[in-house]
């Protein structure tokens, strides 16, 4: 990592030199980005296509480039508000002062991005650390070297080494780049891989942002499997063949709406993939080794006594493209299976059934925290009140899934296992940056007159205050 060293200490010799870039710069900087990204359109959706051994290219146009150009475009239009000091309350006793928080950049960001949405969980971060006034060094996954490769030349492209650099290589090469001195690192990715970035971090006291997964879960209230929601559910379930760390994990069904349920999804899996998972639309599992997870855990519920059903058109033919499972169901469940004890990230959705929504809760919390959790039926209700104050989630989608994720104007981050930190929104502005508290005194000051020697002010003066 001699070479990546070497890039860190040429980045943050040049922050230093230059100081924090003014807005108009930051501007400019995004202004760059979004230019080679829509510049770049067709090779982008051609490089991840590749990658995953087919992916559509409108669902990578849909899923990756817009959300980076709406975000780059959230950014430029709020950057001078998220830049400007915030004026704090001074006390009576230190009158006539002013206090202010000044937000400054940190230095250079290091960027740990994953396979799953290989440009937009790259690009996203990069926007929020330039728009932040940081330079940053971007490790993408091996999985997608064709797109990882893409965006080292893109960005070569745009921006000078010393002030954005894409670093290549395996696993590595990655457990290498997370214990580097950077001033803050970001990651996004699974729990166990998490774990062993947060503790290469702490080597250097480098504050993280950990982005993380889970088991995000999924509550359809009784008389509520309506067409639409569960053409939501479907949506969020088989968006990019399963493959995203918000995709509901599983899903709770009342008993009474269980045939219901079952029927509906069935229909939406057929509307929304007319020929099957024969369709380009229908995304290719990433990897073999994932591949096969995902069949090993199939296989798990099934010997442990579970009902598997593929759903939708011509779910055998899944088998004529490389890598692709066809839109499965799991009934009768249970803790002990591993599709109910790890994060799924493929076209299996378990289902629960409950009687009350009180069950439903105390599932949810005795469990660690996940990324989303979703509610479909009535916001107003008492059930739906006591899921979102009785749970505690990264974010809740309420008649929606995933859909949380595309708006720029919301923190987007876990809770306990399933991360730490939020970026997007001002909050991401923020998380890339050190909020320095500046206290301004007057001309006028009470506590120089408090000073020793004390004597019967300072004794007036506290029984004052101290009243």
């Amino acid at each position: 990592m001699s070479n990546a060293e070497d890039i860190l200490a040429r980045q943050r010799n040049a922050f230093l030199r230059d100081g924090p870039p003014t807005l108009e710069a930051r501007k400019a900087d995004l202004k760059a980005l979004r230019k080679v990204v829509t510049a770049r359109r067709r090779d982008i959706e051609q490089a991840v296509d590749l990658d995953f051994g087919g992916r559509s290219p409108r669902e990578t146009a849909l899923l990756d480039i817009l959300g980076v150009v709406q975000a780059i475009d959230y950014l430029t239009r709020n950057l001078k508000r998220f830049m400007k000091p915030e004026r704090r309350h001074v006390a009576a006793t230190f009158q006539v002062g002013r206090a202010y928080v000044e937000y400054q950049p940190l230095g250079v960001i290091g960027i740990m991005s994953p396979w799953n949405y290989p440009f937009l969980l790259a690009m996203v971060p990069l926007a929020t650390a330039l728009a932040s006034g940081n330079r940053a060094m971007l490790k993408p996954s091996e999985l997608t070297p064709r797109t990882s490769q893409l965006m080292k030349d893109m960005l070569a492209s745009v921006f000078p080494e010393e002030k954005v650099a894409v670093i290549l290589g395996d696993a590595d090469v990655g457990a290498a780049f997370s214990g580097l001195a950077f001033d803050h690192l970001f990651f996004t990715g699974s729990t166990q891989v998490g774990r062993a970035v947060m503790k290469a971090a702490s080597e250097n006291l480098v504050p993280v942002t950990l982005e993380l997964g889970g088991k995000s879960p999924t509550i359809i209230q009784k008389g509520h499997a309506s067409d639409s929601n569960v053409a939501s559910v479907v949506f969020g379930k088989l968006t990019n063949g399963g493959q995203t760390c918000v995709a509901p994990d599983y899903v709770f069904v009342n008993e009474d709406d269980l045939a219901a349920f079952t029927d509906t999804f069935g229909k939406a899996v057929a509307k929304s993939y007319p020929k099957g998972p024969t369709t380009m639309d229908f995304a290719s599992i990433v990897s073999d080794r994932h591949f096969g997870r995902l069949n090993g855990l199939l296989d798990d519920a099934r010997l442990k006594g579970a009902r598997v059903v593929e759903v939708g058109n011509a779910a055998p033919t899944a088998a004529s493209r490389i890598r692709v499972l066809p839109p499965t169901l799991v009934f009768d469940v249970t803790d002990e299976m591993a599709v109910m004890r790890e994060e799924i990230f493929g076209p299996i959705l378990p289902v629960r059934t409950y009687r009350e929504i009180g069950e439903v809760i105390s599932y949810i919390n005795a469990r660690p925290r996940p990324l989303a959790l979703y509610v479909f039926g009535d916001e107003k209700s008492e059930d739906c009140r006591a899921i979102l104050a009785r749970t505690t989630s990264g974010n809740v989608g309420i008649n929606n899934a995933i859909l949380h994720v595309a708006q720029d104007d919301l923190p987007f981050g876990g809770v306990g296992a399933s991360g730490t930190g939020a970026y997007h929104g001002i909050e991401g502005f923020r998380r890339m940056s050190h909020a320095k508290g500046v206290f301004v005194q007057g001309r006028w000051s009470l506590p120089t007159l408090l000073r020793a020697p004390f004597g019967r002010l300072t004794d007036w003066t506290l029984a004052f205050l101290l009243r």
